[in-house]
């Protein structure tokens, strides 16, 4: 595993602003960064990191699997009671799910370690399925990399394959898709995965989140007053299921993307559930829920402290020699914690690099990689390409 210098293509601006990419900088600071790539062997993405995906992915729905029919489960991972069955009916339905990705410390050499499912998030998708393979094919069509350069990255094709599995399965031929107002971010991955479910034969409406209305029959509508029985959204169900409008989730009745069930799934709760029911597996960093009795007197000194329902590196803490030093701040932390030992991110000069490792389906299909001269990766970390060769 390599970091090496590279020229910007010349013309990647105006590129972005042909394709779409408005995100490329975020606060004045680049968030693409073509300035480097990173260089792996093919046995160390088939060895290290595609295998190892798809056998924790495997794991993690074993813990989904008996998080649903476990109250107090239900209860540690602070899903609100009232909605409990939604979740459990989501998951016995076998209600499909599109995307997930594992965060992952690997330098190269050592075992992969998992720090997180982002498994209600698709941040990243459009710079890891598409715009960095544009890259790669500018960079190997200028000779400026070998035409042996390969990507882990088969995220596109796979994206439209399962939106065509999802069509089949609700028996649909339209969808709607759905973010927040006021970010240029989810707003182009929106309309990423809209062009995906596009290309799957899908017709793709957009409406915002705060456009959702509820109509006399009950059902939530868009701005034409059309009914949304299907719905990919860019919003977590943690905010979802604390709205007002919740109550109406029900009756409601939409098939949404991601399921209710990716709740357990995107929960930091399933770091210590995951090492409990698999204890010192390779791919694991011991955790545990905060206050839970830590069981061997072997386990590491040095800790983080995550909020159950953190994002992007939001409210993290060191706890280390019994003081806490408050590494990021955010708006999380009434809801819990949980404690995972400290493995810190691999630095190549000045940069921490952090693997994303991407599924579709229960299928491994590519990495995104950020880097940040801090040891918490956030929402303005850098994103890198990368090559296999």
């Amino acid at each position: 595993m390599l970091r090496l210098a590279s020229s910007p293509r010349p013309h990647w601006k105006k590129q972005a602003r042909d394709f779409g990419f408005h995100f490329h900088t975020l606060y004045g600071e680049p968030y693409w960064d073509e300035s480097a790539y990173y260089q792996f062997s093919l046995r160390q993405i088939e060895q290290d990191l595609e295998a190892p995906t798809e056998e924790l992915h495997q794991m993690c729905l074993h813990v989904v699997n008996e998080v649903v029919k476990d109250e107090q489960l239900l209860t540690k991972l602070a899903i609100p009671q009232q909605h409990w069955e939604l979740v459990r009916q989501s998951w016995f339905q076998q209600q499909p799910s599109l995307y997930s990705r594992l965060d992952f410390v690997y330098d190269g050499s050592q075992p992969a370690k998992l720090l997180e499912n982002n498994a209600d998030t698709p941040t990243s998708l459009y710079e890891s399925g598409f715009w960095q393979w544009l890259w790669l094919a500018d960079k190997v069509d200028a000779g400026e990399l070998s035409r042996q350069a390969d990507q882990f990255n088969s995220l596109q094709e796979k994206l439209i394959a399962r939106f065509k599995e999802i069509a089949a399965f609700y028996h649909i031929d339209q969808m709607h898709f759905a973010c927040c107002k006021g970010t240029d971010e989810d707003r182009g991955t929106v309309q990423y995965l809209q062009d995906c479910a596009s290309e799957a034969g899908l017709t793709a409406d957009f409406v915002f989140i705060e456009d959702i209305g509820i109509g006399d029959t009950g059902y939530f509508t868009d701005l034409k007053d059309q009914p949304i029985t299907d719905c990919f959204k860019l919003y977590p169900w943690e905010f979802i299921l604390n709205e007002e409008f919740a109550r109406y989730l029900p009756q409601a009745a939409v098939n949404w993307i991601e399921p209710p069930w990716k709740t357990i799934l995107s929960n930091k709760g399933l770091l210590p559930l995951l090492w409990k029911h698999f204890p010192d597996h390779p791919n694991l960093l011991p955790a545990y829920f905060y206050g839970d009795q830590i069981s061997h007197s072997s386990e590491p000194l040095r800790w983080i402290k995550k909020p159950l329902f953190s994002r992007e590196g939001a409210n993290i803490s060191l706890l280390a020699a019994g003081s806490e030093t408050q590494l990021s701040d955010g708006p999380y932390g009434e809801e819990g914690f949980i404690l995972q030992a400290y493995c810190p991110l691999p630095r190549f000069g000045d940069h921490h690099t952090l693997i994303g490792s991407w599924l579709v389906d229960d299928q491994a299909a590519g990495i995104s990689i950020r880097e940040d001269a801090s040891t918490i990766t956030q929402d303005t970390s850098r994103y890198l390409p990368h090559i296999i060769l």
